[in-house]
């Protein structure tokens, strides 16, 4: 069944032979979730006949991004594509995959295909030398063969999506519910004790309008960052100017600006900056931001906005003159809800999304958001991108 000629491991060198009936190279697909017809051998011999008739279950194995292990009825390793040396390390061709796999869950797993000559699927976990998760499938190949093949499919990534989705729910069901309990809480007031209180009824009023605003703004953004993953790719053969159009928010923020007694000042280099992009959603970004400094910004002082060429990048600094992030908190400032809370520190006005939203955006544009700051002195955030104009 096994033939030296082929490219293994190590010294020793091994192939899995070409299967005239196809039932490697369909028992991995099926394996794989690539073929779904209930009938396999119907799908072997349309491998057989048709394109791939002359590939060998090595030729498809070492292809395949997931590690894959070819073992005999002993569990011993005759064969390990590039991907599993990569995930698990070197393998020594003819002894166990137990001395490298010494978890209960795959010893029982594979010992029971071993044993049935059917297959079975179950969860391995690894936590050195990073975490990973995987989903491992194991079968016999063919009826009364005597080898067997064990595919592992990293399961990490979409483990850590659904526990960020999970918090994100979390979290998001928790700041909308304290201004709805708000809400609550002053229409029971205004139906009893305040019911004939035209003073109370306008305070209390006007505090469940700022509440309801903050609710509509929160659902805003949580709106805004499903859009933005719902769209995988973004299109950056559209060109933007990015010095006007931070001229154009920096304008539009200027009564923000005047109420909150802030001042914006602008220092942009004479030439256009041109990226790629999307033109609201760059929009955004700087919103934010400008929006951001402004609130935190202390009254009577300035924001000021530069833009410059710096390597083949744009760069757009942002400045505010406010009472700056503790240095503790500002690698975990654009995560979603992240709270600064610290003596002295202004409590967060906005959703707690903004910046998430905005370091989203920079990813998906090839760009990046650095952020310096120092207590009492203030933040600076700077965005690059990619400059585009040639």
């Amino acid at each position: 069944m096994y033939d030296q000629s082929g490219i293994g491991c190590n010294s020793r060198r091994y192939v899995v032979a070409s299967d005239k009936s196809g039932s490697f190279i369909s028992s991995t697909l099926t394996m794989l979730g690539l073929a779904q017809d209930a009938d396999e051998r119907a799908v072997g011999g349309m491998i057989e006949k048709e394109a791939v008739k002359d590939v060998t279950g090595y030729d498809l194995a070492s292809a395949l991004d997931d590690p894959v292990l070819v073992i005999d009825e002993h569990a011993n390793v005759r064969f390990a594509n590039q991907s599993a040396m990569d995930a698990f390390g070197g393998f020594a061709l003819g002894r166990s995959m137990f001395l490298r796999f010494r978890a209960p869950e795959i010893r029982e797993l594979v010992d029971e295909v071993l044993k049935s000559r059917g297959s079975a699927t179950g969860e391995y976990a690894e936590r050195l030398p990073i975490e990973r998760a995987y989903k491992v499938f194991a079968s016999a190949v063919g009826k009364h063969a005597d080898v067997f093949i064990v595919v592992f499919k990293d399961q990490s990534e979409t483990r850590r999506i659904d526990r960020m989705r999970a918090d994100f729910i979390a979290n998001a069901s928790h700041e909308l519910r304290t201004p709805l309990a708000s809400i609550s809480g002053f229409i029971e007031t205004l139906r009893g004790p305040a019911r004939n209180d035209p003073k109370a009824q306008d305070a209390f009023l006007a505090i469940m309008q700022g509440q309801t605003s903050r609710m509509a703004r929160l659902i805003d953004d949580l709106l805004s960052l499903s859009r933005l993953e719902m769209k995988s790719r973004i299109d950056l053969s559209h060109k933007v100017d990015l010095t006007a159009l931070v001229k154009r928010v920096a304008e539009s923020l200027a009564p923000l600006a005047q109420d909150l007694g802030v001042v914006i000042e602008t220092d942009f280099s004479p030439q256009p900056l041109i990226v790629g992009g999307s033109l609201d959603e760059l929009t955004q970004v700087f919103e934010n931001l400008l929006e951001n400094a402004c609130k935190y910004g202390q009254k009577g002082k300035r924001v000021v906005v530069s833009a410059r060429l710096v390597a083949n990048e744009a760069e757009i600094a942002v400045q505010d003159y406010g009472p700056g992030i503790p240095e503790e908190h500002i690698p975990r400032v654009t995560e979603r809800f992240y709270r600064v809370e610290n003596e002295g520190i202004a409590p967060q006005k906005g959703t707690g999304l903004g910046l998430a939203i905005v370091k989203h955006i920079l990813t998906r544009h090839g760009g990046r958001l650095a952020i310096q700051s120092e207590v009492g002195q203030g933040s600076r955030f700077i965005v690059y991108l990619p400059e585009s104009s040639h």
